[in-house]
């Protein structure tokens, strides 16, 4: 099947979507060029990818923000090009995020860093908050993406719904 990569834009009069050819970026940077491409005024970009129906990806990109990731697999790292580049942005978000945390590593009675080191190689990966503020918390994301059975078009197209910009995700869909 491949990848199906779609660029949202929110301006004031609504949700506009183009689809993306992702082939030959070769970092985060050059994912968020493409997807400012898309829209210079849009207060927030969304970057939707799901490839061969195993995992999805979200990027976004407000005004002056850096921009955020989340994967929901993080098998998608050894499997997958883009999953890999992704993956590994979506990992150094969470890095930078624990690393406000003081946590001594070598305290051997760390439960937090112990649940960190059996993380699950099929685990979530990124910003869970990344559609927080646009209908979907980290909780539901996270729920979305362990409930069995689920394919990622389908979790994809339920955080458009949430979001307001699914009928701009379907039409991209279609054509």
């Amino acid at each position: 099947m491949g990848y199906f990569a779609a660029a949202l834009a929110r301006h004031s009069s609504g949700w506009s979507g183009e689809e993306l050819d992702l082939k030959g970026v070769e970092d985060l940077d050059g994912v968020v060029e493409e997807l400012r491409s898309v829209s210079d005024d849009a207060d927030t970009l969304l970057l939707f990818v799901e490839e061969d129906d195993e995992w999805f990806a979200i990027v976004r990109v407000n005004e002056d923000n850096d921009p955020r990731v989340f994967l929901s697999d993080g098998r998608a790292m050894e499997t997958s090009e883009l999953g890999a580049l992704l993956g590994e942005a979506a990992a150094v978000a969470a890095t930078d995020d624990a690393a406000g945390d003081d946590h001594d590593e070598e305290d051997g009675d760390d439960t937090e860093d112990d649940e960190e080191g059996s993380r699950v190689a099929g685990d979530p990966v990124g910003d869970a908050d990344v559609l927080a503020d646009l209908g979907t918390p980290a909780a539901r994301l996270l729920a979305l993406c362990a409930e069995e059975g689920q394919l990622p078009a389908d979790i994809i197209s339920a955080l458009c719904e949430s979001a307001g910009c699914l009928e701009a995700i379907d039409e991209l869909r279609l054509a």
